[in-house]
């Protein structure tokens, strides 16, 4: 199937000129004025051509006209281009077409419109080139209208009108018209495939996508852009990183599209050496290294872990715009350096960038991460008073856990409840963290109360209250819980933790081990065992939420999802090489204790990304400070 342009203007049918008296000559001028035009890149240029057809008399020659108004428009001078279309004398469908296309293609839809209706006042019949044109970028309820118009004229046949609505009813999410109309295509070209790829990928129905995928039979860069950046979007960073292997293997050329969705993938996996392969790839295939690709590798590299190489790209970009020190102050967050993304944030604003959302975002973690009250208030507060920028829930989100983990609960839930805006799961949740981590058993099940009455309740909702009855030993109301969370339909979410060796990414669940390896890593964790407990290591057993006896909670804590990860880590690569586990779940008080420790013994670096932050185990201490 080979690829076929969308929305395309025809030239207009050979008027025949003004009656001349200089018969070959005033000929041959118009073909070499017509010309001329086509060839200008420059307005001057087009404007002393216009100028010279005003002396010859030929300023309402149709063709040279139809000429000038699309060289305007090309050039960035659409006001030039309405002006000169609005002096023509009965124009016909192509320059109606044209004046529609280049108002549409610039997103001008209600300007694309009222020329479209002018035209319709007018007597003038669309045909469906003005369909294909004025459907591009159309939002979906004019695009409706448009539809039935061409249904009622019969237009709806065409292999562009089609192609043209299919991708309205795409962009606005109506999955099940774009189906319908894609499904009853009789021909498909590359473009109406790759809008129905598109429709999917952007949508989640990510196994409709890869069949559609799978069985085309051409696919170029943008089909297999679409399908690593569906991946990519939807949570599915393996994938995506197969899928991209595949795309190497078919000789099919990675472009920046493809880098950013591949850079976010490694990104999630924290798949530093796939990461750093990409930025070679980047660096010898002749791909820019402007802000966005810049960008996304300061984000890979601070979320796989690596925040001196975040720092080193960062510094190499030209001309950073507000999303680029964003995605800086945000890694510097993370990582836990907070004096760091604060300075970074005060550069920002001396070189004049305005700060935005995200920043505040990341500065106010920043401070949550070391429980700087004071800051954190006067951050928040500077939002709206200096910068104009009005709190969302994610801002209210940040010092609800700013003030929650520094031990002010009861002003954390003032806060909440004098929102002006309505708190979400998420928020409640970061306030129940606060009342597990300070015993606040009251609180909790008030806040409990409160989500399962308004139906906002979680998985995370009963197991932190769970957690909060555990810790104080009350089976009874852990028994409670579990039976509501049994009634509800919740499940817990299973602690993973992801390892990548070899340019592989490794996966663990707690409590189970279906790995090639799993002998050699029991084996591992046995001669781990024997390590901690020569240098006085007590398992944490309190942490272990179930009535079970002593060593059977031993047990359990021996397979946590990031004790297997590091010791497949230690097993699988040399002495001294620095070990990076990602974390889906917030890494537990046990765990951080083991890693220290493993960290001493072994001498090795230990980064952990968990759910929250990042945590660097060197040498028996976290970056963390214990504060976490």
């Amino acid at each position: 199937m080979s690829p076929t342009t969308l929305f395309t203007i025809p030239p207009p049918p050979a008027t025949a000129s003004p009656p001349v008296t200089s018969g070959t000559h005033h000929l041959i001028s118009t073909n070499r004025l017509s010309v001329l035009i086509d060839k200008s890149k420059t307005i001057n240029h087009l404007l002393q051509i216009h100028a010279v057809l005003f002396r010859h008399g030929l300023e309402h020659h149709p063709i040279l006209n139809f000429k000038l108004q699309r060289s305007y428009a090309s050039l960035g001078r659409l006001d030039y281009s309405a002006a000169l279309f609005g002096r023509t004398h009965n124009p016909n469908i192509f320059f109606w077409t044209a004046i529609i296309h280049v108002h549409a293609l610039r997103g001008l839809h209600e300007q694309a419109l009222n020329f479209y209706v002018q035209m319709l006042t007018q007597g003038v019949e669309p045909n469906a080139f003005t369909f294909s044109s004025i459907l591009k970028l159309c939002p979906i309820e004019p695009g409706k209208l448009l539809h039935s118009q061409a249904v009622k004229l019969g237009f709806d046949s065409d292999l562009y009108v089609r192609t043209g609505l299919l991708d309205v009813y795409a962009r606005s999410g109506d999955v099940a018209s774009a189906r319908q109309l894609f499904d009853t295509m009789p021909d498909k070209s590359l473009i109406s495939l790759t809008t129905m790829l598109t429709c999917y990928a952007k949508n989640g129905e990510l196994d409709s996508a890869r069949v559609l995928f799978d069985g085309m039979e051409e696919r170029d860069g943008v089909c297999w852009n679409v399908m690593i950046n569906g991946y990519t979007q939807n949570g599915m960073p393996n994938e995506a990183l197969v899928l991209f292997r595949r795309m190497l293997k078919a000789k099919v050329k990675p472009n920046e599209v493809t880098v950013l969705s591949v850079l976010s993938a490694c990104g999630q996996l924290g798949a530093l050496e796939s990461g750093r392969w990409v930025h070679s790839y980047i660096k010898n295939n002749g791909i820019q290294f402007n802000a966005h690709v810049g960008t996304a590798l300061v984000d890979m590299y601070s979320k796989c872990g690596s925040l001196e190489d975040a720092r080193l790209v960062f510094d190499k970009i030209d001309d950073k715009d507000v999303v680029a020190w964003n995605s800086m102050i945000v890694g510097y967050a993370m990582h836990g350096f907070s004096q760091e993304a604060l300075q970074l944030f005060k550069s920002m604003c001396r070189v004049g960038l305005h700060p935005t959302d995200i920043t505040f975002i990341g500065v106010m973690s920043a401070c949550g991460h070391s429980g700087w009250v004071t800051e954190g208030w006067s951050i928040f507060n500077s939002m709206k008073d200096e910068y104009g920028i009005e709190p969302k829930i994610e801002h209210y989100g940040c010092m609800v856990n700013l003030l929650g983990r520094a031990g002010h609960v009861e002003q954390a839930y003032e806060l909440v409840k004098n929102m002006n805006i309505e708190p979400d799961p998420v928020l409640w949740g970061t306030l129940l963290g606060a009342c597990r981590l300070h015993g606040n058993i009251a609180l909790g099940e008030e806040i409990v109360q409160l989500l399962v009455d308004n139906n906002l309740a979680n998985s995370g909702t009963y197991i932190l209250l769970s957690n909060i009855h555990a810790s104080l030993g009350d089976w009874d109301g852990v028994a409670r819980l579990r039976t509501m969370m049994k009634d509800s339909g919740v499940k817990k979410e299973p602690g993973c933790s992801s390892i990548e060796v070899n340019n592989k990414v490794h996966e663990f669940l707690a409590g189970g081990l279906n790995h090639p390896k799993r002998k050699e890593i029991f084996v591992m964790l046995e001669e781990i065992n024997g390590w901690l407990k020569s240098h006085g290591y007590k398992p944490q057993t309190e942490i272990v939420l179930h009535d079970i006896a002593e060593t059977e909670k031993e047990r359990s804590l021996e397979v946590h999802s990031e004790k297997l990860a590091i010791a497949f880590g230690l097993i699988s690569t040399r002495p001294g090489t620095t070990i990076k586990i990602v974390k889906n779940l917030r890494v537990c008080v046990d765990c951080h204790e083991v890693t220290k420790l493993i960290s001493k013994i072994t001498g090795r670096k230990i980064v952990v990304r968990d759910r929250n932050r990042f945590h660097h185990f060197v040498n028996g201490l976290c970056s963390c400070g214990d504060y976490w």
